[in-house]
């Protein structure tokens, strides 16, 4: 009988120089990431190989994070080797000293904030951003999920203008998670002037007659990297993918809704807003999407 990694062990964690274990981690509460929410984030999957951990379309992720920081005006700490071991250190600490178990996937956390200086809307100078990184096991959605699909709520999208950034400011994303929570569904689809913009934490995309739509790359979403992905692999298994503003009539009359995220790689929605959507099962275009997506993963290992 193999003995199971101990689960209740906490996660091992860097921040700023130091590995530690989460509950000794601590950040200074004039952190500007604390006080104004001035700082970004990012979240790769980190699946599990026989030739060790892969890091899932890393360089996409690390090319979103220097984005995200050079349009907030943070000097990035690291070059892409730098974060690569760094994400190699704690994930061996983590499976050293927390139980994360060689053949279990993980996420990788990064948030990187503008630093500790006194309170004060303007960026102070000369001050050293705060670095931190945690590694999670990663559960990814089961079949059953898959075969019966997920419900959803709508709602306006009122967030600020800049959903492009992925910043840890995410009062906005966290109410429509919230709402979403308290309607019993996975996810809320957002609207703004009566058209698809995104998910609270997912991309949404949207099927008729075989033809796979998106909403345009804009300030108004945070493009996922599974965006660029789902692209790929749409071209690859012959879908029709067309890039253009969705009214939200087009998003109730679809044949299939589906979302996708780092935790939740694609998904199909079945309900929305408590009526089907189509035929209330998944659609061929999920089956092909979900399967191409898995041997993504394969090949890249």
């Amino acid at each position: 009988m193999t003995d199971l990694p101990d689960v209740s062990l906490e996660p091992i964690v860097y921040l700023n120089g130091e590995v530690v274990p989460l509950s000794e981690a601590r950040v200074p509460v004039l952190d500007r990431g604390f006080i104004f929410g001035d700082g970004i984030y990012e979240v790769a999957p980190l699946y599990a190989r026989a030739s060790g951990r892969l890091a899932f379309r890393f360089e996409h992720h690390l090319a979103r994070l220097a984005r995200s920081l050079e349009k907030i005006g943070i000097v990035n700490p690291l070059d892409n080797a730098g974060w690569r071991a760094l994400i190699e250190r704690v994930t061996e600490a983590n499976e050293a000293e927390a139980g994360l178990a060689a053949d279990q996937d993980a996420i990788a956390y990064i948030q990187i904030t503008r630093g500790v200086a006194k309170r004060a809307h303007a960026f102070p100078a000369g001050i050293q951003p705060t670095v931190f990184v945690m590694v999670t096991p990663l559960t990814l959605p089961g079949a059953a999920q898959r075969a019966a699909g997920v419900r959803c709520v709508s709602a306006e999208d009122r967030r600020w203008l800049h959903c492009d950034i992925k910043s840890v400011s995410l009062l906005g994303n966290v109410l429509m998670a919230q709402y979403a929570a308290e309607n019993d569904a996975l996810e809320t689809i957002q609207f703004r002037d009566g058209v698809l913009t995104e998910g609270s934490s997912s991309n949404v995309w949207v099927v008729k007659n075989g033809v796979l739509a998106a909403p345009p790359r804009s300030h108004k979403i945070l493009e996922g990297i599974r965006y660029g992905l789902i692209e790929e692999l749409a071209a690859q298994c012959g879908i029709r993918f067309e890039v253009r503003e969705i009214a939200e009539a087009e998003v109730r009359a679809a044949d299939e809704i589906l979302i996708s995220s780092a935790t939740k790689e694609v998904l199909p929605v079945t309900q929305l807003d408590g009526k089907p959507v189509g035929d209330g099962k998944p659609g061929a275009v999920f089956a092909a999407l979900y399967a191409a997506y898995q041997r993504a993963k394969a090949e890249q290992a």
